[in-house]
């Protein structure tokens, strides 16, 4: 394939009939210019222009040349306009990751709304609570509760949530309220299991290992599970914030420090960064904030934010 300069100098001194001028236009020296042109003959072996002392004129095969290179360049200058609007523009098609109970309650709805204010943008929203990898399967961005692994992704806290012990009232009349973690080990637990770690509640500085009658990998089942008043749950507040304003499920254990969960927007690292995932983190900063959305109506102490 001939160089591409060759092609826009050829094309500059047909449409100005003239190398000076065409030099002129890309600022280039008119040798440069003549040196590009036989350039690009030799590439293509024909002549393209016939050159006289006083005027120059294009050869038959030098008209043809001429009309699929100026549709050449025409569709690459398309194709920047079109590249480099999507730094500024939410348009094309937005790729999103996320955990499958924290996407239905609260990504879903963000979602939504952002379509409805960017109407040119696509969105597929992806649901699951395994670890993709961004890359490898074209995610543009995914939201990601509690610690990272190190990676060369770009991660933005967005905000914070905490893990809150609840159960119905119901369970705690029948079998007491627990006032210590030590005594959680006598009581029925709902456990939460991913994957191949097992169900015990972890800390920031230990694991209690717990007993109950239920185990599973989502959070709205062990939510809705403690609801019906079968166990003591240890879930984040945005799973059971609302059961708890509505008094189905009752806080336990309050007077201890809760672990804290830090909640990341995770992109590719790109020197431009599309508009369509800067404004939809932006969007997903400003909704959840601080405190988080979903604590808002409930007396818990302000979440710190170092």
């Amino acid at each position: 394939m001939p160089p591409l300069e060759s092609i826009v100098a050829f094309v500059r001194v047909a449409e100005l009939k003239s190398y000076t001028r065409a030099a002129e236009a890309l600022s280039l020296s008119r040798t440069r210019i003549s040196r590009l042109v036989m350039t690009l003959e030799d590439s293509l072996g024909v002549r393209l222009i016939q050159r006289t002392t006083r005027r120059l004129h294009l050869t038959a095969e030098g008209e043809r040349y001429l009309a699929h290179a100026q549709s050449i360049l025409q569709a690459l200058d398309e194709a920047a306009a079109d590249v480099g609007s999507g730094l500024t523009e939410v348009r094309g098609c937005l790729r999103i990751n996320g955990p499958m109970s924290f996407g239905v309650r609260h990504l879903s709805p963000l979602v939504a709304r952002f379509m409805a204010e960017h109407p040119s943008l696509e969105v597929r929203l992806d649901l699951n609570d395994r670890r993709v990898d961004l890359l490898e399967e074209g995610y543009d961005v995914a939201i990601r509760i509690g610690s990272l692994p190190d990676s060369s992704l770009i991660a933005r806290r967005l905000t914070r949530c905490r893990m809150l012990f609840c159960a119905s009232p119901d369970y705690l009349a029948r079998y007491g309220t627990p006032a210590t973690l030590e005594e959680l080990k006598q009581h029925r637990c709902l456990r939460y299991r991913s994957g191949p770690a097992n169900g015990d509640w972890r800390f920031d500085n230990m694991t209690l290992a717990v007993q109950g009658p239920l185990e599973s990998n989502n959070g709205d089942v062990l939510t809705h599970a403690a609801e019906a008043g079968l166990g003591i749950a240890h879930q984040p507040s945005f799973l059971v914030a609302e059961s708890i304003i509505q008094g189905r499920l009752v806080p336990v254990l309050a007077h201890i420090a809760p672990r804290m969960l830090d909640i990341h927007a995770l992109y590719p690292a790109r020197h431009f960064l599309p508009a369509k995932v800067e404004r939809f983190i932006e969007l997903l900063a400003d909704a959840w904030g601080s405190p988080p959305l979903w604590e808002r109506d409930m007396r818990l102490s302000p979440i710190a934010q170092q």
